[in-house]
């Protein structure tokens, strides 16, 4: 009958740990060598080739074997080589660091492990992890964490297990510089691997150590949530030895068809929070930067507007901005810009001030309502803005007085005319377009807009995939003439050409277009895919640039629009793609922040939610006791006494039952009576060496009571195939035990 029972849960074998140490050690390279993609670091092909090698290893324990033993003696000067040149070559330090990191944990993958290996596999996983920490924010990551974390305490676990399953001093040579697996790689067997571990596990160990992590985890959640962050600036120096590259997106120059390769992109570009939803425009149009040089199918920043209009690089957390004060309480806008997108910041017009969670290095021109960072963000960005004018009018007083000065001297239209590097054909060719808009007529602005966006509306359909006609000349003109469909880019460049052939002065402007409204967090998500350029003109009447956008909503409609509530409605997003957004706004949310006010307000709910527990626990307890009181100073008769006599005879018969057979099904149901704690003999055996070490030594029949012991020890701790018959061990340790006891001595007078 033990026999059965101990069949019923194997113990796992010195080669299953070796193998269950193997498979964890495998799984931690492959989860720090993916920290790369957080990382702005050139690794993948080092990331990819670790991933490829480790997942082999672990598919074909036996194949490191195979590895020539040339490969062992060369692999330290190898890495030193590989280093050096690194260092040598790209002059990065840290991404130099996390290579080599990769590299040595590739080597770590072709080679079985000793004990000191297997820690380093630990160390060197925590390496890129820490790193990876400091440069990213992201939500996923915050999940590789706690499965690396887990992963890790497990194969320590393991580790310590063999150890002891060894002797506690682990001796054992290379097997793979050799050319020979070891035994447990030859016949290593993942599923039955996994069937023994799941068998020999205890579920009430596993729960209880699955709730230690669990609470562990939400505590430091707690804590997390709790207590104010204080930013260190550029992410703890980190990136400063990082490469800063975006990977595409807005730059200060753009050909056709930039932009649409950038719709074609549907990840996250910005999420926006609004304190104030009733003041959120029906048609948001997220500005980043102006376009005003224009050569030959291309629009950029040129150098003359950059010197003029942004000034010297300044480092700081604060920007402020030309917008006039608001009555009435401030509006907030949050932004949590992606990495890749720009480094110049979407906005939705002027500000008042915009403020970073740290200093960063910027410049901003004030007029043209731009604030570019020095470098390209590497990780997310966050900046808050306090109360935009959302009217789509930029007033521009400097160039209002230059437009002036023109304007005397007669050279308003020569000067836009001549900012146009086309041939005389294209002129002549822009001169009859802009007499089919104008009629001939003298247009002001805002009536100059509304003619050109329908005549380009008229003779133009939109597409992502426009198709120029070849031919010579300007390809924005060759495509006006022959009516083909186009996508944003094409109708913006198309109406500055329109605007400025008629003398108005007109540039490009790019950005983002709308968004849709996240009904689970409640806070704009602006997506890649909703990229966008328009035109903007300089209206002479108001001193300001106004939107034109052929495509969308010029600033002469932005009263007609909804607003607030009715604007979100219609952008109300309730998809799969925004539940998951919502978590990475609360993961942001939760990390960044501009004061204490979060950390206050989750204090304060803690404090709440403690006060309100205890105070219910005290009054329940002073409830039972005046309930309990009440009962035992009721009148007592015989009936009532004989009640509580019964339910104590019951509760007294219920605890002689559970003692006799209770506490046993127990240990039968949580261990199946095959553990060393479960089982009979070696409980009576744990019993009877108890009773012997309370007793002094001495000598029973001739049989020594150290041979007893051993034995005991054996029916006690050493597998069943090393037992002697228990029932004879159990009556030699009987006669022992009385062979030790003392004779009483009688004494007398």
């Amino acid at each position: 009958m033990s026999t059965a029972a101990e069949s019923k849960r194997p113990q796992l074998t010195l080669d299953d740990l070796h193998q269950l140490k193997w498979f964890l050690g495998g799984v931690l390279t492959l989860l720090a060598s993916w920290t790369v993609f957080y990382m702005d670091v050139e690794a993948w092909t080092l990331m990819g080739l670790t991933s490829v090698v480790a997942v082999a290893a672990l598919l074909r324990p036996t194949w490191p074997a195979r590895v020539p033993g040339f490969v062992h003696t060369l692999a330290f000067p190898a890495i030193v080589v590989f280093f050096v040149a690194d260092l040598w070559l790209k002059t990065e330090v840290l991404p130099a660091m996390v290579r080599l990191d990769i590299l040595l944990l590739l080597y770590r993958s072709i080679s079985y492990r000793q004990r000191r290996d297997e820690l380093q596999i630990i160390v060197l996983g925590l390496f890129l992890i820490v790193v990876a920490g400091v440069l990213t924010v992201s939500l996923l990551f915050a999940a590789q964490i706690l499965i690396y974390t887990a992963c890790a305490l497990a194969f320590l676990l393991a580790i310590t297990l063999t150890d002891g399953g060894m002797g506690g001093a682990p001796k054992v040579a290379n097997a793979s510089a050799a050319g020979t697996p070891p035994h447990w790689a030859v016949h290593a067997n993942w599923g039955q691997l996994f069937r023994r571990v799941r068998a020999v596990s205890d579920w009430r160990l596993v729960i209880l150590g699955g709730g230690l992590f669990a609470g562990v985890v939400a505590v430091s959640a707690l804590l997390f949530l709790a207590i104010p962050r204080f930013q260190l600036e550029n992410s703890m120096f980190l990136d400063r030895f990082v490469s800063k590259k975006a990977k595409s997106g807005f730059s200060d120059s753009i050909r056709f068809g930039d932009v649409t390769e950038i719709l074609q992109d549907t990840s996250v570009a910005l999420s926006v929070d609004v304190s104030d939803q009733t003041k959120v425009p029906a048609t948001p149009y997220w500005r980043m930067l102006v376009l005003d040089q224009y050569d030959n199918g291309s629009f950029k920043l040129s150098a003359g507007l950059r010197r003029q209009e942004f000034g010297n690089e300044r480092t700081g957390a604060v920007v402020h901005g030309d917008a006039r004060p608001r009555l009435g309480a401030a509006v907030y806008w949050t932004f949590y810009l992606e990495s890749g997108v720009s480094r110049y910041l979407p906005l939705l017009g002027q500000f008042e001030t915009l403020q970073f969670r740290e200093s960063q290095n910027f410049r901003q021109a004030r007029e043209l309502v731009a604030v570019a960072l020095r470098d390209e963000p590497v990780t997310m960005t966050a900046y808050r803005v306090e109360s935009f004018d959302l009217s789509g009018v930029l007033p521009d007083s400097r160039f209002a007085q230059r437009w002036r000065d023109r304007a005397l001297a007669g050279q308003t239209r020569v000067a836009m005319q001549n900012r146009l590097v086309l041939s005389d054909a294209d002129h002549a060719t822009l001169e009859r377009m802009v007499n089919e808009v104008t009629g001939g007529e003298k247009l002001q602005a805002a009536e100059f807009v509304d003619r050109a966006d329908t005549w380009l509306r008229s003779h133009h359909s939109y597409t992502l995939s426009p198709a120029i006609p070849a031919g010579e000349g300007d390809p924005l003109i060759r495509w006006m003439k022959a009516n083909q469909p186009g996508h944003c880019e094409l109708f913006a460049g198309a109406f500055v050409l329109l605007a400025r052939k008629a003398g108005f002065a007109a540039h490009v402007a790019t950005g983002f277009k709308g968004g849709s409204w996240n009904a689970y967090s409640n806070n704009f998500t602006i997506r890649n895919s909703d990229a966008h350029a328009w035109a903007e003109i300089f209206n002479e009447a108001a001193e300001a640039w106004v939107r034109a956008d052929p495509l969308g909503v010029s600033a002469n409609a932005v009263v007609q629009e909804a607003k607030g509530e009715a604007a979100l409605a219609a952008r109300l997003d309730r998809s799969w793609a925004a539940r998951l957004d919502s978590l990475r706004v609360f993961w942001y949310r939760r990390i960044v922040n501009f004061d204490q006010q979060s950390q206050v307000e989750t204090l304060k709910a803690v404090k709440e939610a403690t006060e309100n527990s205890g105070r219910k626990v005290r009054q329940a307890v002073a409830q039972a006791f005046t309930s309990f009181k009440a009962w035992l100073l009721a009148p007592w008769d015989v009936s009532r006494l004989a009640r509580v006599l019964g339910v104590m005879a019951v509760l007294g018969g219920l605890t002689w039952l559970w003692q006799q057979f209770g506490l046993g099904w127990w240990r039968r149901l949580g261990r199946g009576r095959s553990g060393r704690h479960g089982d009979p003999v070696r409980q009576q055996a744990g019993r009877w060496l108890t009773r012997l070490g309370a007793s002094p030594p001495g000598k029973a029949g001739g049989e020594d009571s150290a041979q007893v012991v051993a034995d005991l020890q054996r029916l006690r701790f050493g597998s069943r195939a090393t037992w002697a018959e228990p029932e004879q061990v159990f009556r030699r340790a009987k006669r022992t035990l009385r062979t030790k006891r003392p004779a009483v001595r009688v004494t007398g007078p």
